[in-house]
């Protein structure tokens, strides 16, 4: 790695406390800098002092130029201008290029939200679909509960796709219906476990050392909360495979992710009365500016109403 790069990293990890995820985020972003600035065979140690302002444009511009949405250009140029703060802090380079390059402008949207009918039929779905075949090992009885608890916990608790799939026993209390979540910067917050996500857990749960031992894994069953079919943690993409099939078949819209259930949970919990702050909390926002987008769409579903019922609407 190139030593710029690794002390980088290095000021990540200890003194902005950043998950592997933000990290890995960072790496990717710096690594297409030096694609696009140097080519795909530049090798370490890159000269770094050679990205200018022209340069910096060129980069924001090459991923406009491919539509990308305003969000993940916008993460790049953020990413780009932390790293050359830390290389000016450091004195690697004279300047940040990266400084005073606008934004782009986020487009108004609203996140897709599910009724409180679709989210109970992604939850059934599961156990449905499992049910028109037959199992013939441990595992494939094992696959739809502990898919019917991924999706319960996912909108049970609101949280993030990657908070679930890093999640560690520790953090499960059953008995108090809490689970402690480790959101973004290694923060930590509790968010409750409604009963059918306790049920669903603790039945996924249950299963687990059987299937551990079925798939000749070795050491603490404990360390990993869902299996995959070699025994190892799920990961996120597995998940939204497995999301992909399931709405599929309850015949809802394509391209609902597993986002759309923490969405949902907000949406649901606004709608039914709760305040701004403790939807916030639970769901880990930094900002309460970000939160709000949940009471436009609970606006929006109001206005739908309106125009259906109301005569002169």
């Amino acid at each position: 790695m190139d030593p710029c790069v690794e002390h980088f990293v290095q000021y990540l990890r200890g003194e902005k406390n950043a998950s592997e995820h933000t990290v890995s985020n960072y790496l990717m972003d710096i690594r297409q800098l030096v694609e696009l600035t140097w080519g795909d065979e530049a090798k370490p140690p890159y000269p770094w002092k050679e990205v200018d302002r022209f340069a910096a444009r060129k980069f924001v511009v090459f991923f406009q130029k491919l539509e990308m949405a305003p969000t993940t250009t916008g993460r790049k140029l953020s990413a780009l201008r932390s790293f050359y703060k830390f290389l000016v802090r450091e004195e690697y380079v004279p300047d940040n290029p990266f400084v005073g390059l606008p934004l782009p402008k986020k487009g108004h949207y609203l996140p897709t939200v599910l009724s409180v009918n679709e989210v109970t039929q992604l939850l059934e779905a599961p156990h449905q679909m499992a049910a028109a075949k037959k199992p013939t090992s441990i595992f494939q009885e094992y696959a739809p509960v502990r898919d019917t608890a991924i999706l319960e916990v996912l909108y049970s608790t609101g949280m993030r796709i990657g908070e679930l799939v890093g999640m560690a026993e520790r953090q499960i209390d059953i008995l108090s219906g809490i689970v402690s979540v480790l959101g973004k910067g290694k923060k930590e917050r509790l968010c409750p476990l409604g009963r059918p996500a306790e049920i669903a857990l603790q039945n996924a749960l249950s299963m687990r050392s059987e299937v551990w031992n079925s798939l000749g894994q070795k050491g603490d069953p404990r360390n990993v909360i869902f299996l995959n079919k070699n025994g190892g943690a799920i990961t996120a993409r597995s998940v939204e495979r497995m999301m992909k099939k399931v709405v599929a078949y309850c015949g809802l819209k394509p391209g609902i992710s597993p986002h759309a259930l923490r969405h949902s949970f907000a949406t649901h919990l606004l709608d039914c009365g709760a305040d701004l702050r403790s939807v916030q909390e639970l769901l880990g926002h930094a900002s309460l500016s970000t939160t709000q987008i949940y009471t436009h769409v609970s606006i929006e579903k109001l206005k739908r109403v309106y125009e259906e019922a109301h005569p002169r609407a």
